[in-house]
This record gives structure tokens, sequence and C-alpha cells, in this order.
């Protein structure tokens, strides 16, 4: 009885509400959610977060009438929709080149977006980066490798040539022989498999480098910059082997520390994952490499 009663007082024609407003709300949901996962897989994430903190001291100074803080901000956030246009260009243009592409609906619909998170890299994966590594050391061959984690790499996949392929120790040998089509730039793995060589990555404006390190370096402390990327690197001039995790470089590592690196990768975020790095100017990142 209370039902039909509510059924009553409740209706489509009472609220106003048509299919198409309806239709609406769904588009604009779908919409939305894809705007948050976009965030959610480019910079633009750890960029919000930062916007976040900003609006919390902004509320903090109208709370204690800081007039001259919010002035300030009245006018710093006149120019907001350009900031974020200049900031977001890339992400932004290739937000509408996708809208071009004709695999558009896989695109706005990620069916596979959890496959990466829930995949990670096995113990075959690390051994297999291991001996590439520390054989293309002991060659003296120069190799730029980017692990992709959360953050996607695809702006920087699109430069290179795909490949596709299971990580192993003798494809990576090949990519990386001298004078052969695929050894010049980064190869970018993503899970167990490579995905794309010859990228070009972006380098490190970071005057705190070592003058002695050379473009390798500098494009692995890039793409840790921009992404939450974990990048191996072997120097060509003295084959020792590195990581680029966060901004930060950590030089000259046996096989041991290598593996601790890789094994990080291997937990979830919801687990608590952190990358081991040294804290401020370790030992090693004082040898010349």
């Amino acid at each position: 009885m209370n039902l039909e009663r509510l059924n009553q007082y409740i209706s489509w024609d009472a609220l106003n509400i048509t299919k198409t407003d309806v239709a609406e709300i769904i588009i604009l949901s779908f919409i939305f959610y894809q705007i948050l996962v976009w965030i959610k897989s480019t910079r633009a994430w750890t960029l919000l977060k930062g916007f976040a903190v900003v609006l919390a001291l902004l509320a903090v100074a109208a709370i204690f009438h800081m007039n001259t803080i919010l002035w300030i901000a009245e006018n710093f956030f006149s120019l907001g929709i350009t900031a974020v246009i200049i900031v977001f260009q890339p992400e932004l243009r290739r937000a509408l080149e996708q809208l071009g592409e004709k695999n558009i609906l896989s695109s706005i619909v990620p069916f596979d977006s959890s496959r990466k998170e829930e995949e990670g890299i096995t113990d075959r994966t690390i051994q297999e980066l291991i001996r590439a590594c520390f054989e293309m050391g002991k060659a003296r061959t120069g190799a730029l490798i980017v692990l992709e984690q959360s953050v996607s790499l695809k702006e920087y996949e699109r430069t290179g040539i795909s490949i596709d392929a299971v990580v192993s120790s003798q494809l990576l040998l090949n990519i990386f022989e001298k004078n052969t089509p695929l050894h010049d730039g980064a190869v970018i793995q993503s899970g167990n498999r490579l995905r794309s060589a010859t990228c070009y990555l972006p380098l490190s404006d970071n005057m705190n480098l070592s003058k002695a390190l050379g473009t390798r370096h500098r494009a692995a402390v890039g793409v840790s910059e921009v992404s939450d990327s974990l990048t191996i690197v072997v120097s060509e001039e003295t084959g020792s082997v590195s990581v680029a995790k966060n901004g930060r470089l950590l030089r000259n590592l046996n096989q041991e520390q290598l593996k601790e690196q890789l094994q990080t990768l291997q937990v979830k975020p919801e687990e608590g994952r952190k990358i081991k790095l040294w804290k401020g100017r370790g030992k090693n990142e004082d040898k010349t490499v």
C-alpha cells in the first residue's frame, strides 16, 4: 500500500524527467568517467593532486580572511584555462587524435585497461632482463629499456617501431647490437612484452646530474620525471648498469641490486609498492659513467 502511494507521488511526469534527460545523464556520466580515466593514466593525475593542494591552501586563506592571498589567487586564476591548455597540450592533442583513429571504440572503452595492472612482470622476465643487461655491459653495448607502469607511454611508443614480442635476452641483445636498424633509441616494455623499439625519450634538464652522463642517462632520467616508469641504462663507454626512477639515477648496480629494483615492480600498488631508492646522493652516484 505504501509503495502504491509512493508511486503516485514520485513519477516521471512529477519529476519532469524525460527519456532525453536520462540519455543526457548517461552520456555525461560516461564522458566524466573517461576524463577521470584519462587524468589517471597521464601526468595530469600528479598535476591534479598539486592543484588540489593549492585549493586546500586557498580554502584556509578564505576561512582566515587572508585577503592579499585571495586577491593574488583571483588574478592568477583568471589565466587558468590558458595555463591548463599549455600544460596539458600533449595529452589534449593525443585525445583529439584518437577521435580520428579507426579504433576509436577501443580507445574510448578500455576493455583491457586492467590487464596491465594485473599482469606485472614475472621472475622469468626479470632474469631475462638481468642476463641481457650484463651481457651487453660486458660487450660495451649501450642500451635503454623503459618499463612502463601505470602512466601510459604510448606518446613515446609512437616515435619508434612496434615489435610487440615476449621479453627475452636474445631479442634484447639483437635489438641493441651495434650497427643494426633498431639499436638506436629506447625500447619500451609493458608487463612481460616489448612494445616498441628505437623510441625517442625526453631529455632531463636537471642541472644536478653529473656532466659525465651521456644522452642515454639523461633520457632515462627525463622519462622518469614525466612518468612512473623504471628505466634500465647500460653504458656504452663503461658497460655499467644504472636505473632511473622518479627523477633519480642509481648508478653502477650489480646483478643483485638490479634484481631488487625489478622485483619491486611485481608488487601491486595497493600492497604498498615502493621502489627502493637511495636517499640523496649515494656512493654509486658519484662514480663516473
